[in-house]
């Protein structure tokens, strides 16, 4: 029998206890169970890193991927659990977290609320959902749960709204935010492959990248050594987006962008 696979992300921060613990919980449920820790380090309560973070699981096959980045925890705020088109379970806060990997998943087939107290961990801690309610639900779904065990259905209109929605592109042009500042400084913008392909820019041309205090002219190519050290590039990058950075230096440093700041980029007359 194939094994079951499972993705852990959170903003606990790489090595801390409660990783370890989710873990166990799948675990004990699900004894040959393969968990995937995709990324423990998205900065704290960020919603926009997390829900950039589990964008990749479309990179990973199908199975049951918990996300926790969940500043309001232990209040009204909803469980959810989001039943993608691919085949996948999407289990965390209803925050807007999960709804930009539905994107990448083929979308939304059914979404539910974690409610059924059989599926929980006993006694449930306010603060740690992870544990109790989300990590639980992804084994209990594993074992042959059928989704709507867990809870009332929602409209997947009703849900919290996603942190980005996709950026635009128009001839010549495409407008977006970042999404996401890697360990290089090196930044994501809400466009993805298929769509930047549609603004007509094409490899080796001339670009303009407008951001709030400066414009910068450079190319868009295919890989880092293709430029100069210090020169800017844009690429796309190895998830399925586009990434602006500066060969062996840091983007957003050099020009003081951040995450949420907005970017143009236009083909040069």
């Amino acid at each position: 029998m194939a094994r079951k696979l499972f993705s852990l992300s959170s903003d606990f921060g790489v090595g801390t206890p409660g990783i370890g613990i989710m873990r166990s919980v799948i675990l004990e449920m699900c004894s040959g169970a393969e968990i995937i820790d995709l990324w423990h380090g998205i900065p704290g309560f960020e919603i926009t890193e997390g829900a950039w973070t589990i964008e990749s699981v479309a990179q990973l096959p199908v199975g049951y991927h918990v996300c926790v980045v969940d500043p309001g925890v232990g209040t009204e705020r909803r469980g959810i659990i989001i039943k993608t088109k691919r085949g996948d379970y999407l289990i965390g806060p209803d925050n807007g977290l999960l709804i930009p990997a539905t994107r990448m998943l083929g979308g939304i087939v059914k979404v539910v609320e974690i409610t059924n107290e059989k599926f929980m961990r006993k006694p449930v801690c306010p603060v740690f959902h992870g544990r109790d309610v989300f990590a639980p639900a992804a084994a209990w779904l594993s074992k042959g749960a059928r989704i709507e065990q867990f809870g009332q259905e929602i409209d997947p209109k009703k849900l919290v709204k996603a942190p980005y929605e996709e950026g635009s592109v128009s001839n010549g042009t495409v407008s977006g935010e970042v999404i996401h500042v890697n360990h290089f400084g090196s930044v994501a913008i809400n466009i993805i492959n298929d769509e930047f392909a549609k603004s007509g820019i094409k490899y080796k041309d001339d670009i303009e990248i407008d951001t709030s205090v400066k414009r910068i002219n450079t190319k868009f190519l295919k890989a880092f050594g293709e430029v100069t050290k210090g020169e800017v590039i844009v690429i796309p990058d190895d998830c399925g987006r586009i990434e602006i950075a500066v060969n062996q230096g840091r983007f957003d440093e050099k020009f003081g962008v951040k995450v949420g700041d907005k970017i143009t980029i236009k083909k040069s007359l």
